[in-house]
């Protein structure tokens, strides 16, 4: 292991000395060397084939952006104005915004950009853009099939490109508007990042950036010999001790969530299995809930690092507290299950009503540890209630069939847009994350569309944290969900850098510290 760890090393060393003219010893006091898992160097920063739909995207600018307390702000747009029928959303650009090359960014760029999108079938939902068109240089109406108040968050998420500079190779060398354009890459390899001199907003302080993939443990042996600035780590790895680095846990928005389906077993039409027997029961899934001890499983599954989770985090505009509820009330659940007629009549720890044992498979992604120790946590917590889970971990292709075989996804992002995807009765089995859990509450797809049709931000997020739970029903009722814990991101962080004020992230990866790339510096 040693050797392997050796042999990483050096690489790390030819890579920071041959390619980013790095070496050795104290930290150049305007450059930054990192590692943060691997999608920064991946490649495919086109916007139009759904770059930064799930991330940052730090090469373009967006006609909105997240501020700090993860409200929509303007960006490009200097203001904007939707119509009385959520129609139509008129904005208005800013006149001093240019591409990396020097070239101004005009409306038909934001034009170019979205027919472009839409026309491609972007990640970027624009099933309901039915056209845009500018007005005159610097102004871009869109107009919408339905009223549809989430259309300003994607507009948060698409970034703008250059129709003179777009073309098949674009995605590997992006020219943009955003604080930093590509200075070299090697896919797979590393991304060095340096200012774009035409950059409207906060000029980078930092003049060269560079990002290496390094796999967990090269990573670590790296940042330990002094050669990384900042580094990704598994939680399991964030009680080691580095020198001259310090330990930074960044909360995110993100939970790590179970799905419960709510209907028998059956085969569709199609052929399609969904439906689960043991989880469709109403008691099943109201005592994993309220039974399992969240706090101990983020302390088994994440070394402690993480905040237990009931719901959508509190920290979203639209997130609603009233939704959480006290668990571990370990008594209670076992009246619930009891009642229902749940009783381990073998002795063998498992319940079992009318010769079914309380027991089903959940699976946890092989490629991503935090999910399938998740499982396993909450495995090992849920036998104090007689209910049997058995762990499994599965490529993504087995995991995705999560109508009838719960799985443990990751939820949670700025967008509302998530409530309708997991909540809303038409969600069901619609692309890849469409309601696995297939739940149906009718007041619930009420609120929802409310919430869409609502061009008013103040009742749009009151329609949205209804949706969730409105005293009556919602998620704290019918529990469709075991929402377990909100992740954090762990990073070591070089004494004297600065990364300035981070906003709550979504997980994607680790990458979303890089956001404010233009705000970090050596202090």
């Amino acid at each position: 292991m040693k050797k392997i760890v050796g042999l990483l090393l050096m690489f790390v060393f030819m890579m920071t000395g041959c390619s980013s003219e790095k070496t050795a010893g104290p930290a150049k006091k305007d450059e930054v060397v990192i590692s943060v898992g691997v999608n920064m160097t991946a490649g495919g920063y086109d916007p139009i084939a759904g770059y930064g739909v799930w991330g940052p995207d730090i090469f373009h600018s967006k006609l909105l952006k997240y501020n700090v307390k993860s409200e929509l702000e303007t960006d490009l747009a200097t203001a904007y104005e939707i119509s009385k029928d959520g129609l139509m959303y008129t904005y208005h650009l800013r006149q001093d915004a240019k591409f990396a090359d020097g070239t101004p960014l005009t409306a038909k760029d934001v034009v170019f950009t979205y027919t472009k999108a839409k026309d491609s079938g972007s990640a970027a939902d624009l099933t309901m853009l039915a056209g845009v068109k500018a007005v005159d240089d610097y102004t871009v109406v869109f107009t919408l099939n339905k009223p549809w108040s989430v259309f300003t968050s994607t507009t948060a998420t698409i970034g703008i490109i250059s129709q003179a500079a777009y073309n098949e190779k674009y995605g590997d060398n992006p020219l943009a508007s955003g604080p930093w354009k590509v200075a070299q890459f090697q896919k797979d390899q590393q991304l060095i990042l340096v200012p774009n001199e035409h950059y409207y907003g906060q000029k980078p302080k930092l003049k060269k950036v560079t990002i290496l993939k390094l796999d967990e443990e090269a990573a670590l042996a790296a940042a330990k010999s002094g050669q990384l600035d900042l580094v990704l780590v598994e939680t399991e790895f964030a009680k080691t001790k580095v020198a001259g680095m310090h330990l930074a846990e960044l909360e995110t928005v993100t939970g790590l969530v179970i799905n419960l389906p709510m209907v028998k077993e059956a085969t569709t039409a199609d052929g399609k299995v969904i439906g689960n027997n043991v989880t469709s029961d109403w008691a099943i899934r109201k005592a994993l809930n309220i039974g399992i001890d969240r706090k101990l499983i983020v302390q088994n599954a994440f070394n402690g690092i993480g905040d237990p989770a009931y719901g959508w985090s509190a920290a979203l505009p639209w997130g609603n507290a009233q939704a959480a509820f006290a668990d571990n009330q370990v008594e209670e659940a076992k009246k619930i299950l009891t009642d229902a007629g749940w009783i381990d009549t073998d002795g063998d720890g498992i319940r079992e009503k009318n010769g079914l044992k309380a027991e089903f498979v959940v699976t946890g992604r092989s490629n991503d540890l935090q999910r399938y120790n998740t499982v396993v946590a909450v495995a090992a917590d849920a036998k104090k209630l007689g209910i049997n889970i058995i762990p499994k971990a599965a490529p993504w292709n087995e995991c995705r069939l999560a109508q009838a075989t719960p799985t443990c996804w990751v939820f949670g992002s700025h967008n509302p847009m998530d409530v309708y995807r997991y909540y809303h009765s038409s969600q069901m089995g619609k692309g890849v994350i469409g309601n696995p859990s297939s739940y149906a509450n009718p007041k619930v797809d009420m609120y929802i569309d409310q919430a869409l049709a609502a061009t008013s931000s103040d009742k749009v997020d009151e329609y949205w944290r209804l949706a969730q739970w409105d005293g009556t029903t919602g998620m704290k009722e019918d529990y469709p969900y075991l929402w377990i814990a909100n992740t954090r991101l762990t990073y070591f962080i070089k004494d004297g850098l600065d990364i300035g004020k981070q906003r709550v992230h979504v997980r994607s990866q680790g990458i979303p510290v890089v956001e404010n790339l233009a705000e970090w510096s050596w202090q």
